[in-house]
């Protein structure tokens, strides 16, 4: 199974990453190992690590003896290790296909936001198995982008209702194993034992319309690439049929959910 290719956009900033959805993230990440409840001293791998917020997560809330994070993307890295410092943490470039370290080394093989944009799925969390011991976990979550993961739900739902040709780079059709019963069948497809599969839903509270809009122009990722690649008068015809959409209160703020996808399994 492999996954579409990514905009030649995507993977570039981590300082455009948190405040488009590393803030969100993070607050998935805490359900996510609260969820896992890895025991104290365990070593860990984050496969896909970016900007560390899974990372730092696990150094909070799972006392680990070690977190490896890997990731493709220097630019994330460099956030990473400046916003996470901690003996018991190492930030390395790597392929997700290609996992550093010997067989059976991990307690705990972790992968947040990620799974799906991996060229190779199937190959990926091959390597996360084959560097998990028997015994251990191997899990991830990737955001519900067909359905609950609002922040995205109502942008794609506005450019495709502007643009119909455009349906295919929604990231609900794009990304189909982020649905509970894909994901269920990636986990046993690599023959993991007791794979569970379940939803996290966190708020995402926006101040006004320009704090949700403004990390759309970034640039990068699927969705602010997509913002930015047409003319001004597009673009704000795009801005304003997502602005007539949303649940806007009275004070100007904006209250929806984001909702993620959590797996893992037993090696």
């Amino acid at each position: 199974m492999t996954s579409p290719p990514a905009e030649k956009s995507v993977w570039a900033s981590g300082a455009a990453y948190e405040p488009y959805v590393g803030r969100w993230s993070r607050l998935v990440a805490r359900d996510f190992v609260e969820w896992l409840a890895i025991p104290p001293a365990a070593r860990w791998l984050d496969v896909g690590c970016g900007t560390g917020a899974l990372t730092e997560t696990i150094l909070s809330h799972a006392s680990p003896s070690e977190v490896h994070g890997i990731d493709p993307s220097e630019g994330y890295l460099a956030l990473a290790r400046q916003q996470v410092r901690d003996p018991r943490v190492r930030f390395d470039i790597g392929d997700a296909r290609r996992l550093p370290g010997a067989a059976a080394r991990y307690d705990a093989v972790v992968s947040a936001l990620v799974l799906n944009f991996i060229p190779d799925m199937v190959a990926g969390m091959a390597e996360m198995a084959r560097v998990v011991r028997p015994g251990g976990i191997v899990a991830g979550y990737v955001w519900d982008y067909a359905g609950k993961m609002e922040l995205m739900r109502y942008f794609w739902d506005a450019a495709v209702a502007l643009k119909p040709d455009d349906m295919e780079r929604d990231e609900g059709r794009r990304f189909p194993i982020c649905q509970p019963g894909p994901l269920q069948e990636l986990f046993e497809g690599i023959e993991l034992k007791d794979v569970e599969v379940r939803s996290i839903d966190v708020p995402t509270r926006f101040r006004d319309f320009d704090d949700y809009w403004n990390p759309f122009l970034g640039g990068q990722f699927p969705a602010p690439d997509y913002a930015m690649s047409p003319d001004e008068e597009a673009r704000a015809r795009l801005r304003e049929r997502i602005r007539a959409q949303l649940p806007i209160a009275a004070d100007g703020s904006i209250a929806i959910i984001a909702r993620a996808w959590a797996a893992r399994g037993t090696r």
